[in-house]
């Protein structure tokens, strides 16, 4: 039974010339899947591994050390800091 996240209510138009059309619809055809779920499919895997890509940090271990250390032992608030503080807190009100 479909849920109201998976009925599918959106459209994507593609233009594209003949032989990449013709490509498309022959690795489609080799993995027995319909032309619009093999684009689909391949279309989210490669968004899914761009957003990873973009959104992940990735730190060696001296630089995890170095991270972790700033987070346990923050420095004191230097003037700029604290100027910024004061800035924020006079324009933002809570």
């Amino acid at each position: 039974m479909s849920t109201p996240e998976t009925i599918k209510q959106e459209r994507l138009h593609v233009r594209l010339d003949t032989l990449s059309k013709q490509k498309l619809e022959r690795a489609a055809s080799y993995t027995r899947k319909s032309l619009s779920e093999f684009v689909l499919t391949n279309a989210l895997s490669s968004a899914e591994e761009v957003i990873r890509e973009h959104e992940t940090l990735t730190l060696s271990q001296s630089d995890w050390t170095v991270f972790m250390d700033a987070l346990e032992n923050p420095p004191k608030p230097n003037k700029k800091l604290r100027q910024a503080f004061k800035s924020h807190k006079q324009r933002i009100k809570t």
